[in-house]
């Protein structure tokens, strides 16, 4: 294991080889770009839909669960994520749009969902930087969102979710949330300033974080606004600190997993949990949150609070989803592992390709 030290930034860049810390930093001028670029894109179709399904993996499907998060009070028809092959068999007819948003074009559950979207006469729609996905746009006719992003998928999150964010804005079925995004934008801005490598850890509350989480098994738990930042931050614990971590919903943890605390009781002492916290949380979940954080505390498990930032709901989703990049960064210090490269799913893309 790494000794790093995290007040030594300049020790960063022999670990972080293909500066993943510049595409953390440049995320919030991506959402902007990402918004302005979905607000020029031709959009040859229909307005009028009975529900839309937005096919993706990964780092790609991840924007799609933030905007059904942010849209589910605002959007009056459903908006669903589908992280499979094929399609569920009411995705069916031109008064549904599907949407495929590969980062690569190259994702085969999402090759396949659209495909079968084509044969069922589905309203299409394509966003990707390329690959077969643009190919198939193509020959298809219908409309491709290309952007363009020279990086990982999961360092693209602000282009998977503004491009959805414009398209559902231009599509009349949400109010124009630019006001929100200017808010969050600029929260995300005034964060950066508390948190970025330069502050020392004393003064820096992601660095902090990432020294409780360390050697310890990571629990992230969240109500509403912020069910998709949970597993954002497993996601991105998993991929770029290469460290496992799953994540919870509240209410439904405390019908089941909490009853999962007594065995292995060697492990309870080894378990740090996350409880992210959002203003526009339900007051009984937020009461939930704090018995819960109570009761995990009390069994001998490491428990904290992450407290987003911001008045509006899309400032209290991407504040926290940014603070953890921060903190998910800071833990592949500690490891001493790239945050970049991703050799496991890589070599299981090769060896799942072996078996077509």
């Amino acid at each position: 294991m790494s000794t790093i030290n995290l007040n030594d930034f300049a020790s960063f860049q022999n670990i972080d080889k293909q500066d993943m810390l510049s595409h953390i930093a440049g995320l919030p001028k991506q959402l902007q770009t990402a918004w302005e670029l979905g607000l020029q894109q031709d959009l040859p179709i229909r307005k009028e839909f009975r529900q839309i399904l937005i096919a993706g993996m990964g780092g790609s499907a991840i924007g799609a669960d933030l905007l059904t998060s942010y849209v589910e009070d605002k959007c009056k028809i459903p908006v669903v994520v589908w992280r499979d092959y094929d399609l569920p068999a009411w995705a069916n007819g031109p008064d549904t749009l599907m949407i495929a948003s590969s980062h690569s074009g190259n994702t085969e559950e999402t090759l396949s969902a659209i495909n079968t979207a084509l044969s069922r006469n589905c309203t299409c729609l394509a966003i990707s930087t390329g690959g077969k996905l643009a190919e198939i746009a193509q020959d298809a006719q219908i409309p491709l969102w290309r952007f363009e992003h020279h990086g990982q998928p999961r360092a693209a999150v602000g282009y998977s979710f503004g491009l959805l964010l414009a398209l559902l804005t231009r599509l009349d079925l949400i109010p124009n949330p630019k006001n929100e995004l200017m808010e969050t934008i600029s929260v995300m801005l005034s964060q950066q300033e508390s948190i970025n490598p330069e502050v020392p850890v004393s003064d820096n509350p992601a660095k902090r974080l990432a020294g409780q989480m360390l050697d310890r098994w990571l629990v992230v738990i969240a109500s509403g606004i912020l069910d998709p930042v949970a597993r954002r931050w497993k996601g991105q614990i998993s991929e770029i600190a290469k460290t496992w971590a799953q994540f919870e919903f509240l209410p439904e943890a405390n019908h089941n997993s909490l009853a999962g605390i007594i065995n292995p009781d060697n492990m309870l002492t080894k378990t740090m949990v996350l409880f992210l916290r959002s203003a526009q949380n339900h007051p009984r979940n937020s009461i939930r949150s704090e018995l819960t954080k109570k009761i995990f505390m009390l069994e001998g498990m490491g428990t904290d609070f992450v407290d987003a930032a911001g008045e509006s709901s899309l400032a209290n989703m991407w504040s926290c989803l940014h603070l953890g990049d921060y903190v998910t960064y800071y833990l592949a210090m500690l490891y001493g592992v790239d945050p970049t490269p991703v050799e496991a799913i890589e070599g299981f893309k090769k060896e799942l390709q072996r078996k077509e």
